[in-house]
């Protein structure tokens, strides 16, 4: 198919004087494809070890089907049983989980994206609580940004069988952080229940970012009832991609995920699901183009009153 196609244009381009022909050519052999980003679902256990081997087999997975940026999910890498066992399992972001995550990125060449680490920050010995971090690692094993989820799940939903008090182990994050300029684009970092937050978004959308990213570890209710729904509004009213890993399946016998790893495009539309049954990985062309024809298109932006405006009616 590709001879045919590339014939074809040849023989179009034939009757075209040779200074356009040569500049036509070198256009289209300049052009390059978008580049590929892996959105991965997983289901991890308390068991550490074991959480690592399938996340390397997702990640090196993706690398060989020619992704350049990998994204993991909340809890990568475990989900604990108790709040105990969740502190004790905890290390920071110079222990041995995360200097093997580095070591992978560097040996594959690929960038990670670790959306949710279980970090003993450096006020561990005093508080005695963790943050929820996010963390990017280049294609050389080094660290480009950390962010430390700052919304909180503690809900109780008894009709629902949902009940966890996040802040029980973990403190808040202290501010939002910056888009990273990254191989696929300028991307937001967030953290799964940041997602029911727009606030979150639009300041990311604000500071330049053209990709969201909402690794998560959805309940079953929750996600059944929002997941998608609000991972397409957060597409629709930032005008960006938005990709998100999920955790999938039993954890353990007190916690079950929805999965659903999930990439939205600028419109809003779902280009691939990594349904709610098996871990998974799925491959999803990030073309900066389409961001830029539909904020071009519809420039909500632009449209958007002073901050002050939307505070008006807190004045009366």
């Amino acid at each position: 198919m590709f001879s045919c196609i590339l014939g074809s244009s040849l023989k179009c381009l034939a009757s075209l004087p040779a200074f356009r022909l040569t500049a036509t050519l070198q256009s289209r052999m300049s052009s390059s494809p978008p580049p590929l980003a892996a959105v991965c679902q997983v289901s991890v256990t308390p068991d550490k070890e074991a959480n690592f081997s399938a996340c390397e087999r997702l990640v090196e997975e993706a690398k060989q089907r020619g992704a350049c940026m990998v994204f993991l999910p909340e809890a990568f890498d475990y989900i604990g049983s108790s709040r105990e066992e969740t502190l004790s399992l905890s290390e920071s972001l110079g222990g041995d989980t995360i200097s093997r995550y580095t070591q992978l990125a560097r040996k594959l060449e690929v960038w990670l994206s670790l959306g949710g680490f279980h970090e003993r920050g450096h006020d561990w010995e005093t508080v005695r609580r963790i943050y929820n971090s996010h963390v990017i690692i280049n294609d050389q094993g080094d660290f480009v940004s950390v962010y430390r989820k700052s919304h909180l799940f503690d809900v109780e939903l008894p009709e629902k069988g949902v009940s966890l008090k996040e802040s029980s182990f973990t403190i808040p994050g202290p501010s939002l952080v910056s888009p990273v300029q990254t191989p696929i684009g300028k991307v937001g970092l967030g953290i799964c229940y940041d997602l029911r937050f727009p606030e979150l978004s639009l300041s990311l959308r604000r500071h330049g970012a053209e990709i969201l990213t909402y690794p998560s570890a959805f309940t079953v209710a929750t996600g059944a009832a929002h997941w998608e729904v609000l991972l397409r509004a957060r597409a629709i009213e930032t005008q960006c991609f938005v990709l998100a890993a999920a955790q999938v399946g039993q954890h353990h016998e007190k916690r079950s995920s929805y999965g659903h790893a999930l990439a939205v495009d600028p419109w809003g539309e779902v280009l691939a699901d990594c349904g709610g049954e098996t871990p998974g990985v799925l491959l999803v062309e990030v073309d900066l183009e389409k961001v830029r024809r539909t904020r071009r298109n519809m420039p909500v932006q632009q449209h958007r009153r002073e901050t002050a405006f939307y505070h008006s009616l807190d004045q009366s």
